[in-house]
């Protein structure tokens, strides 16, 4: 099965693809990324792929410009050597955040990216947390959306921690953080939080839920300011918690962040390796779980035209890497 398998990494996901294919005993695809000195992409796929199912890796995350057009240069690439399909490979699509049209005059970035990469040729996509579930209304393509919480709670739960409560900071995440809540076996708490720019800080109003004496552990999808977290630990700690943890599915989070966080009184954030973020190793606060594994199991049901669907909400033992 390894052998049929056709694995290729973008700029940004060749660690990522590294482990996906040490999962399956396989090896990653040949292929070349050059940037011009006037900002240029240039890629070459230096293997047949001639009728070959093919699978991208790449995640959008910190230089989302440059990486999603590498995208649609790598399917173009692809299509054009005859490859018989292009699945696309998102552990990390920033664009997702742009879901909506919720002022005049904006656009909704998500459905832009979609529309590009079927009109590239994209003929699935396989993405996590995507920090709404209606943006695979976005394409006409398949998109397998996997979720980052069975990893993370399975991590969560070889710490033993004792009088635990989840935390969601918004009610946004509420659905999704009750899941860490039901698979952890612990009561749910909830931060009611505005934004009112998009300068990256919110403020959190009130908190709902009982806190005091216990091991509050705050989740979300993704933090870049840190800012969220650092105000609902303040709060969580103002209302008698004890300890306080926090777990994200993706961990985009910039140098300053990574400073406060450490600064905090978060002692210890748990995150997946959806993003390559140099920062985070300057911190030894940030624990990461990866989800290549997952991935790659992901890739190989695919390939073999088996159902992906009971990953979503469990994952086999072998799947964890902590």
């Amino acid at each position: 099965m390894s052998g049929e398998i056709k694995i290729f990494a973008g700029s940004s996901g060749k660690t990522f693809a590294d482990k996906m294919c040490r999962y399956l005993g396989a090896e990653v695809g040949k292929s070349e990324v050059f940037t011009f000195s006037d900002g240029n992409t240039f890629v070459r796929v230096g293997e047949t792929v001639r009728d070959r199912d093919v699978y991208l890796v790449q995640p959008i995350g910190l230089k989302p410009n440059d990486e999603f057009v590498e995208i649609l240069f790598w399917i173009d690439a692809f299509k054009r050597a005859s490859a018989n399909s292009v699945t696309v490979i998102l552990p990390y699509f920033s664009y997702a955040k742009g879901d909506k049209k919720d002022e005049p005059r904006v656009s909704i970035r998500a459905r832009v990216c979609a529309d590009a990469l079927e009109t590239a040729g994209a003929d699935r996509i396989v993405a996590m947390d995507l920090h709404s579930h209606q943006i695979q209304g976005f394409f006409k393509k398949p998109v397998d959306h996997l979720f980052a919480q069975p990893v993370l709670c399975e991590a969560i739960m070889r710490m033993s921690l004792s009088d635990l409560v989840v935390v969601s900071p918004d009610a946004g995440f509420a659905k999704q953080a009750r899941k860490f809540a039901d698979y952890l076996g612990a009561p749910l708490a909830i931060g009611d939080k505005t934004r009112k720019e998009h300068n990256e800080r919110a403020e959190l109003l009130e908190l709902i839920g009982d806190v005091d004496g216990k091991t509050a552990l705050i989740v979300d999808d993704f933090s870049i300011s840190g800012g969220t977290l650092i105000e609902v630990a303040n709060m969580l700690r103002q209302r008698g918690a004890v300890r306080i943890l926090a777990c994200l599915s993706h961990l985009v989070l910039s140098e300053a962040a990574v400073k406060k966080l450490d600064a905090s009184p978060i002692e210890i954030v748990i995150g997946t390796d959806s993003v390559e973020n140099p920062h985070l190793v300057h911190s030894d606060k940030i624990k990461v779980v990866s989800v290549a594994p997952l991935f790659g199991e992901v890739v190989s049901r695919i390939h073999m035209r088996e159902s992906v669907s009971p990953l979503f909400d469990t994952v086999p033992e072998k799947l964890i890497m902590l």
